[in-house]
């Protein structure tokens, strides 16, 4: 299952020591040698302080090798920075931590850097410590550290990129502490900071340049800190309680699909997933039908990314192979229970892949053998790789707990469920085919106003893009 393994894609789009808890469960999956996940994890550490850890997988790599002196010189280094570092930030802490400076600061940033340079003489330089000091601690490992200074810079900097990066460094930071609330509410702080700060950008670039390449630019952007920002998220939608609700929502919204589909189709996968296990914690009506935009979605992207978790959903809803769903099933399976992200759903993802199959079936067929002669199992326990016994279970519970008992009726003389689904009307069928026709109509609509409004400065008039050309 190796060529299914989504790690060496990933990883580009991480922190490196975002990495890291990935390369560590590779070594557990044993999908590839340990030799080579272990150089991986070396050449990783190279980019940060974590001098003993460096250090520790160096001498697992070259057992019999002598340590080279750069790793004492960078430790030193290391030592004397972070004292330096430590003091100048714990001086600014001691005066913004002040019960009497707490209570005199507002909402304005601009009128606390000065309250606070006309009181304690302490400038937006001196403050910019915070940021460098929980920049160093991060590099070091010391994630829970970080978390604190870049929340005490933030409160007080005005400058726009580094607080953007101190939202970055807060939100890796959160994640690899595991504290998956608090990082839940820094993804949707950083998710309303990228969408308002393209947008913003956008406009006043355009109106200094008059040009589209600087829309075209500040778009390119906010593509490349969406798509961060979708594998980022992963790690807190796959351990929050209420994260795959949560996911399906942002990932199914039109600037997000978007992004999937144009820059990492291989996110699907988890799309798929999230669908698949929430299909009882789904209350809201669009939720309801994630899997079939899902489905829609993976049609769509078949010539970019496909596996066997998204041939699964394909061909059970698109060409309704029961076969081929099933054999899709058993590789997906397997592919769940190795996936960094996804393992901890492996028994849930099959309990809900084997509903949708006999969900599915049932819907097509009006007749169900509960148990064959000569000892057969059901044609549908044959579909779920089940005994005819745990088959029998499992039809009963299916109908006993789903919308369709009211519609099915189990006769046990013959060992056969009838299904006598009435027709839907037609009014029912014309609703159906246009749900959310309206939306899709305004968000196409929307795409070509922005593409519209592009314009070009020329001679003192201003046409529209196309007329340019």
């Amino acid at each position: 299952m190796a060529e299914y393994d989504l790690t060496q894609t990933i990883i580009p789009y991480l922190d490196r020591h975002l990495a890291f808890p990935l390369l560590t469960h590779l070594t557990e999956t044993m999908l590839f040698p340990v030799e080579q996940i272990i150089k991986a994890q070396y050449e990783l550490t190279k980019g940060t302080n974590m001098v003993d850890y460096s250090l520790s997988l160096f001498e697992q790599l070259y057992p019999d090798a002598e340590i080279p002196p750069q790793f004492a010189a960078k430790r030193d280094s290391v030592v004397s920075t972070n004292d330096r570092l430590a003091q100048e930030a714990q001086s600014v802490l001691e005066i913004i931590e002040k019960p009497e400076v707490a209570q005199a600061l507002r909402q304005d940033k601009r009128q606390n850097l000065q309250y606070l340079k006309d009181h304690y003489g302490l400038t937006l330089e001196q403050i910019t410590v915070l940021y460098k000091f929980g920049q160093f601690q991060y590099a070091c490992g010391n994630y829970s550290g970080t978390a604190d200074y870049l929340y005490h810079f933030r409160v007080l900097s005005t400058d726009s990129d580094l607080n953007l990066s101190a939202h970055w460094g807060k939100l890796a930071s959160d994640i690899l502490t595991g504290k998956w609330s608090v990082a839940l509410e820094e993804l949707g702080s950083l998710r309303d900071l990228i969408d308002s700060r393209s947008s913003s950008s956008s406009s006043s670039t355009a109106n200094l340049t008059g040009a589209p390449g600087s829309e075209v630019a500040s778009a390119l952007t906010q593509l490349q800190a969406r798509t961060w920002l979708l594998h980022w998220s992963l790690f807190v939608y796959f351990n929050h309680p209420e994260g795959r609700t949560l996911m399906l929502e942002t990932f199914l919204s039109p600037s997000y699909l978007n992004t999937i589909q144009t820059s990492c189709p291989w996110i699907l996968r988890y799309l798929a997933v999230a669908a698949i296990v929430s299909r009882k914690a789904s209350t809201s009506g669009r939720l309801r039908h994630a899997i079939r935009e899902v489905v829609k979605v993976i049609q769509m992207e078949e010539y970019q990314y496909t596996d066997p978790i998204t041939n699964f959903l394909k061909e059970l809803y698109l060409d309704f192979d029961f076969e081929g769903a099933q054999r899709e099933l058993s590789k997906a399976e397997k592919i769940v229970g190795d996936d960094f992200f996804l393992g901890s759903f492996a028994d849930e993802f099959l309990d809900n892949a084997r509903y949708l199959i006999s969900e599915a079936y049932c819907r097509i067929h009006q007749r169900i053998d509960i148990a064959r002669a000569n000892g057969r199992y059901s044609d549908l326990s044959e579909r779920l790789n089940l005994s005819r016994e745990e088959g029998e279970k499992w039809i009963v519970n299916l109908i006993r707990d789903t919308r369709m008992g009211a519609d099915a009726r189990i006769d046990l003389e013959k060992n056969v469920i009838e299904i006598n689904r009435p027709a839907l009307p037609v009014y029912q069928s014309v609703i159906e085919k246009t749900r959310g026709l309206a939306f899709r109509t305004q968000a196409l609509g929307a795409a070509m106003g922005k593409a519209g409004q592009i314009d070009i400065v020329e001679n003192g008039t201003t046409v529209g893009d196309g007329d340019a050309r």
